[in-house]
């Protein structure tokens, strides 16, 4: 018979991971590996790769949950995660994630390479020390700054199969690095009073909202554009640039939305939206890749 505090503690520690967030992350870094090559990865270099990475972007999730615990128990957002509840101790998440990071580091230098161990690195620091520690409390610009460690994982999907950085990784990555901004700050203009109370300098909170929305607007535009190189550059085909278009036409719907209702609803429905963008802008370039529409 399961005893219950065990299973309560396993999903405690699973909270700590951020699934939904780490999903997203694989589920890119997988798209990157699969665009790497005309066919099917390696079985073994796609399976390594993605519970690697996977694994390095719990383990950052864990760091995050760490060092933001004070804060984290201050936003009603945030209150009910296990350390600020008591649930787990400091000493336990650290461990735990060690424990991860070093499988991670150690599975992807063994199995994979040293060129995507190196870069996974890179981000889990990126993200769970020089932007949670540093760019989140110093500069309303940290998630511009620091989303670069976010837009990495298609890269370290492409580089565990290739063992190379391609341009058409990069292109990849600029695509999330631009969709970072308007995604997150939707958020922040809905939790601005959170943010202001903890004396995080969000861009809401620092310059305004409508100065936020405005930039939300702008860089969806910027998004938009973006979208169209994999397209411009013979990367992808017409499935993709459809799909591209139409996506990105949606995204600045809903930013205009936000300029013309001052509503924290339609900001939610904004950083909604901007989740089923990333989601579904990727699976478009999985989809032009295996199944390309040629017009005769």
């Amino acid at each position: 018979m399961t005893d219950k505090s065990t299973v309560l503690s396993w999903r405690h520690y699973l909270e700590l991971c951020k699934p939904r967030v780490v999903a997203l992350i694989v589920f890119t870094a997988v798209v990157g590996m699969l665009l790497a090559v005309p066919g099917w990865p390696p079985f073994d270099h796609f399976f390594y790769g993605t519970l690697g990475i996977g694994l390095a972007a719990s383990s950052a999730a864990a760091i995050n949950h760490f060092i933001d615990q004070k804060a984290d128990a201050e936003m009603n957002r945030t209150k009910n995660r296990p350390l600020p509840t008591g649930e787990l101790r400091s000493h336990n998440v650290l461990i735990f994630a060690g424990i991860l990071g070093a499988i991670a580091m150690a599975m992807l230098v063994i199995k994979i390479n040293v060129l995507t161990a190196f870069l996974t690195f890179m981000a889990l620091i990126g993200y769970a020390v020089i932007y949670t520690v540093y760019l989140k409390k110093m500069t309303p610009q940290n998630i511009v700054i620091g989303g670069i460690a976010g837009a990495a994982p298609p890269l370290l999907g492409w580089t565990a199969i290739t063992g190379e950085i391609h341009p058409h990784a990069l292109l990849l990555v600029l695509i999330i690095y631009v969709w970072t901004p308007p995604h997150f700050w939707a958020l922040a203009i809905a939790r601005r009073e959170e943010y202001a109370k903890v004396s995080i300098p969000m861009l809401p909170v620092t310059h305004g909202v409508e100065f936020t929305r405005l930039q939300i607007l702008l860089y969806t535009i910027l998004l938009l554009i973006t979208a169209l190189l994999p397209y411009l550059t013979g990367m992808s085909g017409l499935i993709y640039l459809v799909s591209a278009i139409s996506l990105g036409l949606g995204f600045l719907y809903y930013a205009v939305q936000m300029m013309r209702k001052k509503d924290n609803k339609t900001a939610m429905r904004t950083f909604g939206y901007s989740i089923i963008y990333l989601m579904l802008i990727f699976a478009a370039l999985l989809i032009d890749h295996y199944f390309p529409l040629s017009i005769s």
